[in-house]
């Protein structure tokens, strides 16, 4: 009902910066949440931030203040601006989708239902 497509991804110096973005199609109610994941080889999927439809958001403690969500106004295009760039933010980010918004659900991937194809970041030293 939903598909993600991804961009933006990119390598970069340490301190630069990077947005990715992601276009959704389909039934707005599939993705009226919106979010982003990463994932290094061999590690779990990990929470960077996601929003409502209402503009609520939430970030993980790693990235805050570093890097901000943001959706357009016809609410599906979701973006991620990347600022101040580490090393240790090296990683495939995923765009992910979903039906609801709740505060603590919201930073796991059981309230997803849609994943977009990934975008490689790498932040060099």
């Amino acid at each position: 009902q939903v598909k993600l497509v991804e961009s933006g991804g990119g390598l970069v110096q340490a301190g630069g910066s990077l947005r990715l973005s992601c276009v959704a199609s389909g039934r707005p109610a599939s993705y009226y949440s919106m979010g982003w994941f990463r994932q290094t080889p061999g590690k779990e999927r990990e929470f960077v931030a996601t929003i409502s439809w209402a503009g609520n958001t939430i970030y993980a403690d790693s990235v805050k203040g570093r890097f901000t969500i943001s959706r357009d106004g016809t609410k599906n295009t979701v973006y991620l601006q990347m600022n101040s760039l580490k090393p240790e933010d090296t990683a495939v980010y995923y765009c992910a989708a979903g039906p609801g918004w709740n505060s603590e659900l919201a930073q796991t991937l059981a309230a997803y239902a849609s994943w977009g194809q990934g975008t490689q970041v790498t932040v060099s030293s």
